[in-house]
């Protein structure tokens, strides 16, 4: 499949440039896509989703938290050039998060929670859970 390297068991490399062909995978990419189209569309296709830099250990302790809770997130790797695709609503006032370093970005449900510190936050605030279920990424 064009455009997309699986790089461990949990991560799915998405190269954002025109692939010559298109795939049926919720994963693939149309040609026609611009690369913030493909992102947005991405987010609203699955239910956790979490933006990152290779190999960046903030996003393995993301899927660590989650994966505690039983949920597995869709993991897309970013190079330097396709952060800059991602949403606006990512750029917060993390210090994970913050303009100069959008990822990892999590993304629940289609919306943005921001980084790993507000990803525990949600966490420790107790609404981490309730959201996962509301999404439909999390039984209880």
């Amino acid at each position: 499949m064009q455009g997309l390297r699986r790089c461990s068991n949990e991560v799915v490399r998405l190269d954002l440039s025109p692939p010559t062909t298109t795939s049926s995978s919720s994963l693939s990419i149309d040609v026609a896509e611009s690369a913030e189209a493909r992102i947005r569309r991405l987010i609203s296709e699955h239910p956790v989703i979490i933006f990152s830099r290779p190999s960046c250990c903030m996003c393995h302790v993301m899927k660590k938290l989650l994966s505690t809770l039983r949920v597995h997130p869709t993991v897309i790797e970013l190079d330097d050039n396709e952060i800059a695709a991602l949403p606006s609503a990512t750029l917060d006032s993390d210090t994970d998060s913050s303009p100069s370093n959008p990822a990892p970005a999590v993304f629940i449900g289609g919306t943005c929670v921001g980084g790993l510190e507000s990803l525990v936050a949600l966490h420790l605030s107790g609404h981490l859970v309730p959201k996962l279920v509301e999404v439909g990424a999390l039984w209880v």
